[in-house]
């Protein structure tokens, strides 16, 4: 039996090619498209759970309230981990981390790359496995150093290297101690190289504050520890070791499961409940719809073929075939072309998974060696079978073998059939994820064309290490004679990030509740409003060089001085609460943006001078008589000559600024591929049924330019049937992308205004593809000879 209907399956399929042809192609293409959202929503679930204590790992966070708003965030006092050790039993472990960008030396050999300090437990509670050496002792030893498998090979030519040694920033000598696996995929934590955390203490970052947050600590407890119980006794703890300070602390702590972090890490009203889990949310449900589009084509096509089949179905009744029989025969069709389409998917993804990785930027593997990975396969191609085949399998097996043998059988003719109801279900999906793309596309342009406050073009830094700081005016001096800057900064970070931010501020006519104001902190020597391109409102710069006493000088921006109700800021004072020193404003500068360009609202700032801060960024302003590639060659020969044990690492402004619309840049990058995979799958069902009805109306076509029909009546008759259908599509797309979009645009909040003319767009867009894909069919119909049609009634 089997045998017989794998013949009558593929005598079917062959004489049927174009449809058979369509199927295929839809169907691959969709499962195609499935499988690369499947495999990039898997490595975000699977983010950092591969770790064997993960039930037990936690990351702490912080949570305050600020302008009458609740915030909570990861970075903590370097103090809290240690000090979690020693008063709660419930404690079984604790490491620290923060980042490390240091110059690694060997021999001649010189790489920068990033790394982590980290406590001696880092590697028991997380499990990075070691290749060589043992977890619990290779970061014991103050100058030791831990690297990946790739790194290593890197800096030494081979991945065998513990016991040899690595040079730190020309300065201090390493051991390597041991080895580790090359980090996987799904891993929020990324380094080549991890030091211990005593190096801090060596190069002075060390300190006991508990006001200065500024890295990660987490905990691991004991089993059978509630993380409930341990919350509430020590949520205080910040509160309760700064009751003696100047400036009390009210921020309380609590915990986050690891493994949570990286799908809930952003903070609503102080509560931990959205974040990258959003996303893939909204691609599981773009996966589920492009495979079900794709399915739909299949039932769309097998249904309308309805009457070519309805003879052979009727003689299998008569002959004695039951309707399971027939119902078993066609799921069978249907799972045998799942299957092929499946094969020809797994081909496809191949081809395109290097481009893929570089959109989403992971580096996602097709596992075709793993057992459950082709269990899994085997699975979806059944249920993509199953769906796409059930309706039509159904429906033909239903057909009375007596009126269709008597040729009284006709398809039912309904305004509302199940294929119309499919097709529009069809379009539904592509218009919204259409309108979606461009509504996405608009945001990230609004940002873009959002002005900056500052002048980005020809405009780098550099990280100040070596000599650079003792240095600089000399630096400045040399490059300005060779005429290949017009001026440069030193800063306490790049003008594209924020570093640090405090708050405990007062000034003339300051309140308690004033203390309780955070404002953004930065830094400047000199030439500060030149080099940015920042315009000065009121004031001067800083300028060390010129005013000896600007080394205590301060900046603010105008949302600094609306925030501290200042009318004239020049002149005034201000200090930190529990602090004799006190800094005084010499200027006013323009907003600019700080932080990301979609929140409409700008931070308070302050610039202060060199005795406030430590500079860790240079920037410099290029000559523009010059081109870009001769002033970096001339930057790069004099910061050799006064730094020769750094390369010259520089970073470009304006990318850097790009890279804040990295995350909605992929997502609209990827929206917009299924966008346009739904809207080929959806057409190429459309060109199936196009041909169909043109076929199945040939006669009717025949008698219609008899009786005098054109050509444009014929086609306009043809295709008005679809065109109806995407209408009620775009009707009911509209609401729903337009709900979904103001969700989503929520995030932001400086956003867009939804425009109706995006929908007005994408409906005439719609029609403009729908008519191009069923005018070829139409047109080529109406254009026939009706003598051929008729020649036989």
């Amino acid at each position: 039996m089997l045998r017989n209907y794998l013949k009558v399956t593929l005598r079917t399929l062959t004489s049927n090619k174009g449809y058979t042809f369509i199927n295929i192609v839809g169907l691959s293409i969709g499962m195609a498209a499935a499988i690369l959202i499947i495999l990039w929503i898997q490595n975000e679930l699977s983010m950092d759970r591969f770790h064997e204590k993960a039930d037990r790992t936690y990351l702490i966070y912080n949570r305050d309230h600020y302008q009458g708003e609740l915030f909570a965030w990861s970075s903590t006092p370097k103090i809290l981990g240690p000090t979690l050790a020693t008063d709660y039993q419930d404690v079984e472990a604790f490491t620290r981390r923060t980042d490390a960008d240091f110059l690694l030396t060997v021999g001649e050999k010189k790489l920068k790359s990033s790394g982590s300090l980290v406590d001696p437990a880092f590697l028991q509670i997380f499990s990075f496995p070691l290749l060589e050496g043992n977890a619990e002792n290779v970061l014991a030893k103050p100058e030791q150093i831990v690297l990946t498998k790739e790194f290593a090979e890197r800096l030494f030519g081979e991945a065998s290297v513990v016991g040899k040694t690595v040079r730190i920033d020309s300065v201090h000598q390493f051991t390597v101690s041991g080895i580790l696996e090359d980090l996987p995929a799904n891993t929020s934590i990324k380094f080549d190289y991890l030091l211990p955390w005593s190096y801090m203490k060596t190069l002075g970052w060390d300190d006991e504050h508990w006001g200065i947050n500024s890295i990660q600590t987490y905990v691991l407890l004991k089993s059978g520890a509630s993380q409930a119980a341990f919350d509430q006794k020590s949520r205080t703890i910040k509160i309760d070791h700064t009751k003696e300070a100047a400036m009390p602390s009210t921020q309380e702590v609590f915990t986050q499961p690891f493994y949570r972090d990286y799908l809930y890490g952003k903070s609503e009203n102080g509560r931990l409940v959205a974040g990258n889990i959003v996303t893939v949310r909204m691609f599981i449900i773009i996966a589920a719809f492009i495979l079900l589009i794709a399915c739909i084509n299949f039932m769309n096509l097998s249904t309308a073929r309805s009457e070519r089949r309805a003879k052979e179905v009727g003689i299998r009744k008569v002959a004695g075939v039951k309707r399971s029989g027939l119902i078993a025969q066609f799921l069978g069709e249907s799972l045998f072309l799942s299957t092929i389409s499946g094969l020809f998917a797994i081909i496809l993804v191949s081809f395109v998974l290097p481009y893929y990785n570089g959109l989403v930027q992971e580096e996602l593997t097709l596992p075709l060696q793993n057992i459950r990975f082709w269990l899994g396969g085997l699975g979806f191609v059944l249920f993509t079978g199953l769906l796409a085949g059930s309706y039509p399998a159904f429906y033909l097996s239903s057909f009375n073998p007596v009126k269709v043998l008597k040729g009284t059988f006709r398809a039912p003719k309904s305004s509302l059939n199940p294929r119309k109801v499919l097709v529009t279900l069809q379009f539904t999906f592509a218009i919204t994820l259409m309108i979606s793309t461009a509504i996405i596309a608009q945001q990230i342009r609004y940002g873009l064309d959002r002005e900056a406050g500052y002048d980005r073009d020809q405009l780098i830094y550099v990280f100040m290490e070596g000599e650079l700081d003792a240095k600089t005016d000399l630096i400045r001096h040399d490059l300005q004679e060779k005429e290949a800057i017009l001026s440069l900064t030193k800063s306490l970070s790049p003008i594209t990030q924020r570093r640090s931010d405090n708050m405990g501020f007062l000034w003339d006519g300051s309140t308690t509740d004033d203390e309780r104001a955070s404002f953004i902190l930065f830094g400047s020597d000199a030439d500060f409003v030149s080099t940015m391109g920042i315009t000065l409102v009121a004031g001067r710069d800083i300028d060390i060089r010129k005013f000896p006493t600007d080394s205590t000088a301060l900046l603010i921006n105008e949302s600094a001085a609306k925030a501290m109700r200042l009318e004239d800021p020049i002149g005034k004072t201000v200090r930190k609460k529990g602090e004799d020193s006190a800094m005084h404003i010499v200027g006013v500068v323009q907003d600019f943006i700080f932080e990301s360009p979609f929140q409409s609202r700008i931070a308070p700032l302050m610039i202060s001078g060199p005795a406030n801060y430590y500079a860790n960024v240079m920037h410099f302003r290029l000559n523009p008589i010059h081109t870009a590639a001769a002033n970096l060659a001339t930057i790069e020969e004099v910061l050799n000559t006064y730094n020769p044990d750094y390369p010259f690492d520089y970073y470009f402004v304006d990318q850097q600024y790009a890279k804040k619309f990295g995350s909605a840049e992929r997502t609209y990058k990827l929206v917009l591929l299924f966008s346009a995979l739904t809207v080929v799958i959806s057409c190429l069902g459309l060109f199936g049924l196009a041909t169909y009805t043109a076929e199945s109306r040939t006669k009717e076509i025949g008698v219609r330019k008899v009786l005098g029909a054109s050509v444009p009546d014929i086609t306009v008759l043809l295709s008005k049937e679809f065109l109806l259908l995407i209408l009620l599509s775009f009707l009911i797309a509209s609401p729903i992308a337009w709900y979904t979009m103001d969700q989503w645009l929520s995030d932001y909040s400086y956003r867009i205004a939804i425009a109706w003319w995006v929908f007005a767009g994408i409906g005439l867009l719609a029609i403009a593809v729908t008519l191009a894909t069923v005018s070829f069919q139409a047109i080529k119909a109406a254009l026939a000879n009706p003598v051929k049609s008729l020649r036989h009634e």
